[in-house]
């Protein structure tokens, strides 16, 4: 994969990789990742992605509609600035947070959601997955044999100053059925999947381990 594009002519430095076991609280890293996106835009301190589990909440992306969050289940739910609409992430979700100077890697939002989901196919082929982008909707797509396309990882990034931060999530092994409290991303024609759904035998650490390895922000 290539590497993602930089304007300036001095090499960058590689991000620092985190992953982070058990369930983190999301406000709590929702802290951790403003003062991270300060600290590199004010600081120029390392780049960071931060890979990590939360227990199961409901957040609202800056397009989410209060329709679509059809029951909580009691779970926690919170509006967030990051792109898109409602999604739920929750144990067995692997959850990627991406924070990146883009004034360095060159201004364009649109090369950088890219970037992240051939990421993400590049990951999941590792695991004999085909995952595919869809020009009129942002996430990664599988199409099990004789069933509709069904969502396996989202997207949704926020930029400050040219710092991102949030990312992106695969369904690893979540509960599927807590999706069915909200209008997943806004979309009711297509479902949604996870790797154990499709019969792939792995865990949050290895897919980690092999999102590291294909990264191409190094």
């Amino acid at each position: 994969m290539e590497n993602f594009a930089i304007t300036n002519s001095n090499p960058l430095s590689s991000p620092a990789w985190q992953y982070k076991p058990g369930l983190v609280d999301y406000a709590e890293a929702v802290s951790t990742m403003e003062t991270m996106v300060s600290n590199i835009r004010q600081e120029g301190e390392t780049e960071t992605i931060w890979c990590l589990e939360h227990p199961s909440i409901f957040t609202a992306g800056t397009s989410a509609k209060s329709e679509h969050l059809l029951d909580s289940f009691g779970f926690p739910v919170y509006n967030t600035g990051r792109g898109g609409q409602f999604t739920y992430h929750g144990p067995g979700q692997l959850v990627v947070y991406v924070m990146l100077d883009l004034s360095k890697r060159g201004k364009d939002i649109k090369a950088y959601v890219n970037a992240l989901e051939q990421w993400v196919i590049t990951c999941l082929s590792h695991f004999d997955v085909h995952a595919e982008q869809r020009k009129d909707r942002v996430g990664l797509w599988v199409t099990p044999q004789n069933k509709t396309e069904q969502k396996i990882a989202a997207i949704g990034v926020r930029i400050t100053r040219w710092v991102s931060w949030h990312g992106l999530s695969i369904n690893v092994a979540p509960n599927l059925n807590h999706f069915d409290g909200i209008v997943p991303c806004g979309i009711t024609e297509h479902g949604v999947t996870s790797m154990e759904k499709l019969g792939i035998n792995t865990t949050i650490e290895e897919i980690q381990s092999v999102m590291h390895k294909t990264c191409p922000f190094f």
